[in-house]
């Protein structure tokens, strides 16, 4: 796109602004400048519109969903795991580490995957979530292809750190890096905000926005060559998760159901988890601050919470489900953040309130565009180890606790 080109496209869309310091700008921020005023989604602007008229859409009609138990797994885990084993070695199932984030929370200025986790050796938690897989291709005596979505903010970082620590033993030929999809950021009257005078402020698109991502990247045909047919999809900060799990993945073939969401049974009516249930008649995610008290405190005959299985960020997916739900198209989610900008002097404007409005893809979403879903119970203290604090519950501290009680050596 040439300036005249971007130009014309932002004149149209009301936000010719983005060009007020073009002139002053280097030829490598121009390039970057006018890279991101080509990959503008108009469409989003029309969403906010459409947002800042009616709002949020409200919930359908929620409705617990129970789960297929520990129990129920224990009886028939030989031949879930038969079913799940043969489909890896038949190359049918993928994996996707959703690994975008940085450690600001922890302290740490890298990706959160190079997070050292270790005390008295290092054990970053890319290695962590490695060992996990390849605990599945030593069991299938296959390898299992792994994406990883990285961030334009940590992408460079996260190649050379798997590059340096030679993928922890995992076949490179198996490990495919993409970036999340950006979107931009808006001031309450629709006008896109710039971080700088050359860029854009945008932010990543939500944890819905992987398979859009995914496809943008070009890996929709690597998926349809290499047979392909599921991807298990799981986030970098719980250090537990058990990826392309056969037991899982069996269990969810299985079940015919078009998906599978693991889920771990809450630890107490308030725990802050989202919870996996129906809306209207379809699988869907009730987060936890959206449940009514009515909703926390109902119980099932048996004294089982009725809202009883929260998610974990680990979800099986069909490859042709998802690609329906892409060309249907997705909801887009407006919300409001705080999000440093420059104002009409140029200044760096750094707010202490939600001043802007950021547009996110969920999965939930993508939950609730299936028309079934398996809810497979798993062991807390076995996966699910969360690490988003540097102290306290779901921190570095409660992470490494759990990992010694699994054996692991820190």
């Amino acid at each position: 796109m040439n300036v005249s080109e971007a130009k014309a496209k932002l004149e149209g869309l009301g936000q010719a602004h983005l060009l007020k310091w073009f002139d002053e700008l280097g030829d490598v921020e121009q390039e970057v400048l006018l890279d991101q005023i080509d990959a503008l989604d108009p469409s989003l602007l029309d969403v906010f519109k459409a947002y800042k008229g009616e709002g949020e859409a409200a919930r359908g009609k929620l409705e617990p969903l129970g789960a297929l138990t520990l129990s129920d797994i224990k009886e028939n885990r030989e031949r879930f795991e038969s079913a799940g084993l043969d489909a890896i070695r038949q190359g049918k199932v993928g994996a996707v580490l959703l690994a975008g984030g940085m450690g600001t929370r922890l302290g740490f200025d890298k990706p959160k995957g190079m997070y050292n986790i270790g005390v008295t050796r290092p054990l970053y938690i890319f290695e962590c979530l490695i060992n996990n897989l390849m605990e599945v291709v030593e069991k299938a005596g296959a390898f299992v292809h792994l994406f990883i979505m990285t961030s334009e903010k940590n992408d460079e970082d996260t190649r050379e750190f798997f590059e340096e620590m030679k993928y922890f033993g995992y076949n490179p030929e198996y490990v495919h890096f993409f970036i999340q999809d950006m979107a931009p950021a808006v001031a309450p009257d629709g006008s896109i905000l710039l971080e700088e005078k050359g860029r854009i402020a945008t932010s990543p698109n939500g944890n819905g926005g992987w398979f859009t991502s995914m496809a943008k990247a070009g890996l929709q045909g690597f998926l349809q060559r290499e047979g392909i047919e599921w991807l298990n999809i799981f986030a970098v900060d719980n250090v537990l998760q058990r990826i392309a799990d056969p037991c899982f993945v069996g269990a969810t073939l299985l079940s015919g159901c078009e998906c599978g969401s693991k889920v771990i049974a809450k630890a107490d009516p308030e725990e802050r988890v989202g919870v996996l249930c129906l809306e209207d008649g379809t699988p869907s995610i009730v987060e936890y601050y959206e449940m009514t008290n009515e909703m926390i405190t109902s119980r099932e005959p048996d004294g089982r919470l009725s809202y009883n299985y929260g998610v974990i960020l680990n979800y099986l997916f069909q490859v042709s489900k998802l690609t329906e739900i892409m060309n249907d198209a997705m909801p887009v989610h407006v919300v409001n953040k705080k999000v440093p900008y420059i104002d009409e002097n140029g200044k760096l404007i750094k707010p202490d309130a939600p001043n802007a409005y950021k547009f996110e893809l969920l999965v939930l979403d993508m939950i609730h565009m299936q028309k079934s879903c398996l809810s497979y119970e798993v062991e807390r203290s076995y996966e699910f180890a969360p690490v988003k604090n540097a102290e306290g519950v779901d921190s570095v501290v409660s992470a490494r606790e759990l990992l010694r009680q699994n054996g692991v050596e820190l």
